[in-house]
């Protein structure tokens, strides 16, 4: 009847009202919103875990080390740190242009080396960074009696540190120019003490930082420091408050309180002193007695991650070995003849003794690995130097979905793209390479004038065709699959659409009856 249709034609626009107005908005901005908190989820996922890889770096050790901050007009800051990085000497030199005072500079740092017995010398790798390593280089080699050995090292966020309330109250009668000097001859003898004390979003090595949920990222950021800290583990003795405060179960104030109790008494020569900490008590000795060491002491067992707690245990290993703590501890092979379900009972269990006997193999291990450098090219200082199909060395800086950042000596750092990471397909960057790796590239192009950089990390010269506009065998299929995928999800979009419309058709007839 008539009335049946006007009322249908009624009932069609109320809905298609309904959609566009409400339904069709709503539902676009949580589609937005969910696909805003993956890519933020995404991002700070990335960050943690170049964080991480930086913190986790090697460290070069605790060796006299001469830190330089390279800079044309205002001169290379000079410090000297000592094993602990306590600031033994300063000066500043002049040897690029405008003064050009390549030889007065040279002398100076003859000195100091000698002076001090430097056996590392830290070059920040900013302005002017590889006619420092240049200069460094012709002193080590014109003065053999100077055993040392130079490094360059990534000064992100030293001048961040430098401003800092922290460096002040740190350093408060030393120039603030001076102060990143002192922050990149620290950050080669142990990145992961000194990078502590530097706003990780200072670091540089996200992907779109600045557009993320920041209190999401702060928070995760924190917890991947306090996670690297306590993995390490922090020697009471040396460790500054920003490092302490990372320690589970220490708070801003102990950590400070430590720091005063070790001034006032001299060093800690057993993890029971902590307990005469002010604010340090019981329960939070034994959060975190476990991740502080003590070197040298009284007690063996204190340079290692076994907790005080498990003491007992190790003395019921002992029983058993007939032996003295300083003839099982590093004791592999007789560790190894432990069955470990004879120690079980109701205060340990069979995992905490397995623990316990890895940790008596090797007390107080750095899982960090092996301290490694990049060898920069001596022919290569800038991005002109840069010829198509050179191989170079270098660091990889960042790493982010799309492939990784490699610097190479020239002020500018190269992209490998994920598609030139290895010989074979790459799902993840972070599966291949690492912040702070040292890799091999290859040079694939140089655009000078937009500072763009493209490299290879593949073996072969043949999976990367220049300039002729053609895919290579390997690229066309990708393409290929790139491009099934892509009709895949077409089709399953097509689907769901479908679906929608084929509901709203069944509310429409609904209506009609």
């Amino acid at each position: 009847t008539g009335w049946d249709v006007e009322h249908s034609e009624w009932l069609n626009r109320t809905l298609e009202l309904a959609w566009k107005a409400k339904l069709q908005l709503k539902l676009n901005l949580q589609l937005l919103s969910h696909l805003r908190e993956q890519s933020d989820e995404a991002a700070i996922q990335i960050f943690n875990r170049n964080l991480k890889d930086l913190l986790l770096a090697a460290p070069a050790g605790g060796q006299v080390t001469l830190g330089l901050d390279p800079g044309y007009r205002t001169g290379v800051k000079t410090v000297v740190v000592d094993a602990n990085g306590k600031l033994l000497d300063t000066a500043v030199i002049y040897p690029h242009a405008p003064q050009k005072q390549w030889e007065q500079a040279k002398q100076t740092l003859v000195k100091l080396c000698e002076k001090h017995t430097v056996k590392l010398i830290a070059i920040g790798n900013g302005t002017a960074s590889r006619e420092t390593d240049q200069l460094a280089a012709e002193l080590l080699k014109q003065n053999k009696s100077i055993q040392a050995q130079k490094i360059m090292i990534s000064e992100a966020g030293a001048s961040v540190y430098s401003a800092s309330e922290l460096a002040a109250k740190e350093f408060p009668d030393l120039d603030v120019s001076y102060r990143g000097a002192v922050s990149i001859a620290r950050r080669l003898q142990d990145p992961l003490a000194e990078l502590v004390k530097i706003d990780p979003k200072a670091i540089g090595v996200g992907q779109y930082q600045h557009d993320v949920n920041q209190a999401q990222l702060s928070k995760a950021l924190g917890d991947c420091v306090e996670d690297c800290v306590n993995k390490v583990g922090v020697d009471v003795n040396t460790a500054s408050a920003p490092l302490l405060k990372y320690v589970a179960g220490v708070t801003d104030s102990v950590a400070q309180e430590i720091v005063n109790y070790r001034d006032a008494n001299g060093s800690f020569t057993n993890r029971k002193q902590l307990l005469k900490v002010s604010r340090l008590g019981e329960k939070m000795f034994e959060q975190c007695a476990g991740f502080l060491r003590i070197r040298g002491g009284d007690q063996p067992l204190d340079q290692s991650a076994v907790h005080p707690e498990a003491y007992p245990l190790v003395e019921n290993i002992l029983e058993k070995l007939n032996a003295k703590i300083g003839q099982v501890i590093g004791q592999s092979s007789l560790l190894a003849q432990l069955n470990p379900n004879e120690f079980a009972n109701d205060q340990f269990g069979l995992v905490t003794i397995k623990d316990v006997i890895e940790e008596l193999k090797k007390p107080g291990r750095d899982p960090r690995g092996e301290f490694k450098t990049a060898t920069f090219d001596d022919e290569v200082h800038e991005i002109k130097d840069l010829k198509v199909g050179m191989r170079l060395e270098g660091v990889v800086t960042n790493v982010t979905a799309f492939g990784a950042f490699v610097d190479i000596g020239v002020h500018q750092d190269g992209l490998v793209h994920i598609s030139e990471l290895a010989d074979q397909y790459v799902k993840d960057p972070a599966d291949v390479v690492k912040a702070g790796q040292v890799i091999k590239v290859r040079v694939l192009e140089v655009d000078a004038q937009r500072k763009r950089i493209s490299l290879s990390a593949k073996s072969g010269d043949g999976s990367y065709t220049r300039n002729t506009g053609k895919p290579t065998n390997n690229q066309q299929s990708q393409n290929k699959t790139q491009h099934r995928q892509n009709n895949v999800r077409n089709r399953q979009s097509s689907a769901q659409q479908g679906a929608f419309a084929g509901a709203l058709a069944d509310a429409f007839n609904k209506a009609k009856k």
